[in-house]
């Protein structure tokens, strides 16, 4: 199958050093319009949709495929194969943070460095861990999807957006869930929320930054400094900004830290 096709790859900008960009659970690239511009100044921008997002080819997806993690990561390494691309910045929103992990793991000479963006490696609590959810929280969250997809959707985009004060913002993810086919989302949503890539984060050795908000109910403070400490040697940047999503809330201070560490020399 056609790789550019099937995830609906579009390259923005210029020759020189790339940024691969990932989206999340329930959004495409289209949630990246925000900083694709100003980052497609500098490098040359890669934008794509996982398989049952946005523009993808849906006759691609398979619940067998994608009942894991592994099975984005493998279409990441695809996209870079199919493009050639090496040296990649890999930027991994919420988790495609985890996908972007996996990835590199897999094959570390793809990529120059990751930039994870809001990543969580586990949501439920676990023992001393804590990832911000109980398996009651997760397994209510799922029947609801289960039960009703559109109203979950409206429910949930706000809470995961968390700007209250700019209820556009949530309206637009909300529109981006309802976009998704619930099937497809049901299964994404399990694969999302019971993962658990603790396991991951000490095998990375590409250099990596840990960028979190100031105030994320889907993958709080702790989160972060929990990925960060496990990562050896990565950084972590902490936005002021509220929410999941800053590459919409917060989209000039999310490319500034992405360019930053970009083109930073390796230490």
């Amino acid at each position: 199958m056609n790789v550019r096709s099937r995830n609906n790859v579009t390259v923005l900008g210029q020759d020189g050093p790339t940024v691969l960009l990932a989206h999340g659970f329930g959004c495409d690239q289209n949630l990246w319009r925000l900083v694709a511009p100003a980052l497609a100044e500098r490098f040359l921008v890669v934008l794509f949709d996982h398989v049952g997002a946005g523009r993808s080819d849906r006759s691609a997806w398979s619940a067998r495929r994608y009942a894991t993690l592994d099975g984005y990561a493998a279409d990441v390494l695809d996209i870079c194969a199919e493009l050639d691309l090496r040296e990649v910045v890999l930027v991994g929103h919420s988790v495609s943070a985890m996908i972007a992990v996996l990835a590199a793991n897999r094959d570390p000479s793809r990529f120059a460095k990751l930039v994870l963006l809001t990543p969580s490696p586990r949501y439920v609590d676990d023992g001393d861990y804590r990832g911000g959810f109980s398996r009651a929280d997760i397994d209510e969250l799922l029947e609801s999807l289960d039960s009703n997809y559109l109203g979950w959707s409206a429910m949930m985009a706000p809470v995961i957006m968390g700007n209250p004060g700019r209820p556009e913002l949530g309206a637009e993810l909300t529109e981006s869930f309802c976009r998704t086919d619930p099937a497809i989302a049901r299964v994404f949503a399990q694969t999302t929320f019971l993962s658990d890539n603790r396991d991951d984060l000490p095998k990375v050795t590409v250099p990596t930054l840990v960028v979190q908000c100031r105030q994320d109910a889907i993958a709080p403070p702790e989160v972060g400094r929990y990925v960060h400490e496990r990562i050896r040697g990565s950084a972590l940047v902490t936005l002021d900004a509220t929410g999941h999503c800053p590459q919409l809330s917060a989209p000039e201070a999310t490319a500034a830290a992405i360019t930053t560490f970009a083109e930073a020399s390796p230490p």
